[in-house]
């Protein structure tokens, strides 16, 4: 959609494509829309027979950007064409939660792309596969799982304290230097994942915990750079280096990923599951149709999920925290008074500390790890905002809208974590805050994310305080987007507390 992100093939092929309109008449135009007349009350983007609306959106400025501009000229739900697929965007909150909550059945749908058939098996994640009966088998059977780790039990706790404890160590031994925390949290919270999935637990420079973040930092790149095959996929006949370098970091990570799954099967105590994998397979009935594949690729988006996304929400964390040394500070009085030198923090204490939790809650509102949420699809024939909807229309939620509408958000691009505490200093969450999204598509990870969150958090502040290098810039707040939204490398200097 952004030229910008279109490789020197992709954009020959664009421009060769423009040139094959004129092969087609208006006649295609006006007959999709005459089909589509139930939504004509709807603003609609220009669009050309082939390319749709993709002409009207080229635009220097990110899609959730540029989304939220034409949403202010266009209102809060307009259509627009992404080549032949009729496309709803979102940018208000009650439009939000009638896609997501109230017809969350109706609009739970995932639309069928090249590069997410290839890095899930043809759908076979939790994220990406479509609404139907063997994706709720799987769905449970995931929740079941997670819940092994969740809130009440002290497993997940126990793995990202032991995490926390090395980072702190690594930290430890470059302070008063100036620091690059992307490459060391990344390993931190790649380790947590491995432990968490597999069991598997790893020194900092193991070449197996190297192998992960360096597929998984390939996928992530390729599946950022957008693909015009997965709104034209018929343009799969053309050579493309994205595609491919995609097949070849999925062939490692499933390698990898299915040598543990066998290894798990192996040693596999029924009923005492010690990671992930063992709850999965431990909870399989056979009777659900769910497979090893599908065990494989709960594995696999685990690490695509829940390791860029939580990385990248303590990044911008540290990144505001520079920007604002105010809040730190009260962080660390905060921390300080409830939890002291003497001990660790715990999820215990996530009530005694509602700032610590505010401030997280502002970094995700303000920053959303992602911006546009997944598209969804209607499955049947329904109504949004009073138009009515086909079946197979695909719906894009702009969070990034959402958490920065100036009708429900004083200031919204200021940060301010308080607007997450009440009159009596306690957490609150406002109805317009919505990181993991909501409804029958609402991030299965959801809990497991909060609890490193604030672990990691807590302790990281407890330990150090973080400063701006003597001639360094303060980090730039604009982000750069990709799979999730994520601030330009910035370094830090840490210095011990205490």
């Amino acid at each position: 959609m952004d030229m910008a992100l279109m490789s020197f093939p992709e954009t020959l092929i664009f421009y060769c494509m423009v040139s094959v309109l004129l092969l087609f008449g208006l006649k295609c135009t006006l007959g999709r829309r005459r089909s589509f007349r139930g939504m004509t009350a709807l603003p609609c983007l220009p669009s050309v027979p082939v390319l749709g609306s993709l002409l009207h959106l080229r635009s220097t400025l990110p899609p959730y950007l540029l989304f939220s501009k034409l949403a202010s000229r266009h209102g809060p739900l307009f259509s627009l064409y992404m080549g032949p697929h009729y496309t709803l965007v979102v940018s208000e909150v009650a439009l939000a939660k009638e896609v997501l909550l109230h017809r969350g059945k109706d609009f739970a749908g995932r639309p069928k792309m090249v590069t997410t058939d290839l890095l899930t098996r043809g759908g076979k994640d939790i994220a990406f596969a479509d609404y139907n009966t063997l994706w709720r088998s799987h769905r449970r059977l995931v929740q079941s799982s997670f819940a092994l780790f969740g809130e009440g039990s002290s497993k997940l706790q126990t793995i990202v304290l032991d995490a926390v404890d090395s980072l702190c160590s690594d930290l430890q031994a470059c302070r008063g230097q100036s620091v690059d925390m992307c490459p060391i949290l990344m390993r931190a919270v790649t380790n947590v994942v491995c432990r968490l999935v597999f069991g598997s637990s790893y020194e900092p420079h193991d070449p197996e915990l190297q192998q992960v973040i360096d597929y998984n930092d390939g996928i992530v790149r390729t599946i950022a750079r957008g693909s015009l095959v997965d709104i034209f996929p018929w343009l799969q006949i053309f050579p493309n280096s994205d595609l491919t370098r995609l097949r070849d970091c999925v062939q490692i990570r499933d390698k990898l990923l299915t040598t543990k799954l066998e290894e798990h099967k192996l040693s596999l105590t029924p009923r005492e599951p010690r990671d992930l994998l063992d709850a999965l397979l431990s909870g399989l009935d056979g009777d659900g149709g769910v497979t090893d594949d599908h065990i494989l690729m709960t594995a696999a988006e685990a690490f695509g999920a829940g390791v860029e996304t939580t990385s990248t929400t303590l990044l911008w964390t540290i990144a505001f925290l520079l920007h604002y040394p105010e809040v730190q500070e009260r962080l660390h009085a905060e921390l300080d008074e409830c939890v002291g030198t003497g001990r660790l923090p715990s999820l215990s204490d996530r009530t005694s500390l509602p700032f610590l939790e505010s401030v997280l809650c502002e970094v995700m509102r303000i920053r959303p790890a992602s911006p546009i949420l997944i598209p969804h699809v209607a499955m049947q024939d329904t109504r949004l905002g009073g138009h009515e909807v086909p079946k197979g229309t695909r719906v894009l939620v702009n969070i990034w809208a959402i958490h920065h509408d100036p009708a429900h958000w004083e200031k919204p691009d200021q940060f301010r974590p308080d607007r997450f505490l009440d009159d009596m200093g306690k957490k609150i969450s406002p109805p317009s805050y919505l990181p993991f999204g909501a409804g029958p598509r609402v991030c299965v990870g959801e809990s497991l994310a909060r609890i490193e969150l604030f672990l990691f958090l807590s302790c990281l502040l407890q330990r150090f305080h973080f400063s701006v290098p003597s001639g360094a810039s303060l980090p730039d707040l604009h982000g750069r987007p990709g799979v999730v939204l994520q601030p330009q490398r910035y370094t830090v200097t840490v210095n011990l507390r205490h």
